[in-house]
């Protein structure tokens, strides 16, 4: 059965705050992460960030929704944890180090399980497509916000 884990990295012309600015903002993934359809909010924490939301990916085969919890530690990163949704497991993080000068070091994890049935559809190269869209592009395409300014 496919699963999509993985893990992907990038130096981004940017400082670490820009760049956890960049990815702590859920409310905005949209705007820069490809297949990202919708993001529904669901709760917020007291400082107004995202603490739950539906997050509706468009992905080769069909559309996929998964129930995210986030948990922050600023300038550090953020992580998720799936709650519920189409997907048996979807975790998964963002790391930033400083790579000195003003650049960061961004490091992008994900560890997906579509369970039994839509598992059976992720084989072979549409698993390695996935795969591409969820864990491989992400440091770029976050490299590319937080570059843009």
């Amino acid at each position: 059965m496919g699963k999509i884990e993985g893990t992907a990295a990038a130096e981004v012309n940017a400082p670490v705050e820009r760049c956890y600015e960049v990815a702590a903002d859920v409310d905005r993934w949209g705007e820069w992460q490809r297949g990202v359809q919708r993001i529904e909010v669901l709760d917020r924490d007291g400082e107004g960030r995202v603490a739950r939301a539906r997050i509706i990916n468009q992905t080769k085969v069909r559309e996929i929704t998964t129930e995210l919890r986030f948990s922050y530690q600023p300038t550090r990163g953020l992580s998720w944890t799936q709650t519920g949704g189409d997907l048996k497991r979807f975790d998964g993080s963002w790391a930033f180090e400083s790579a000195g000068d003003g650049r960061t070091r961004v490091s992008f994890a994900l560890q997906g399980d579509p369970g039994r049935m839509l598992g059976m559809l992720l084989r072979g190269p549409v698993e390695e497509k996935l795969r591409e869209l969820l864990v491989d592009n992400r440091p770029g395409e976050l490299k590319a916000r937080a570059e843009a300014g």
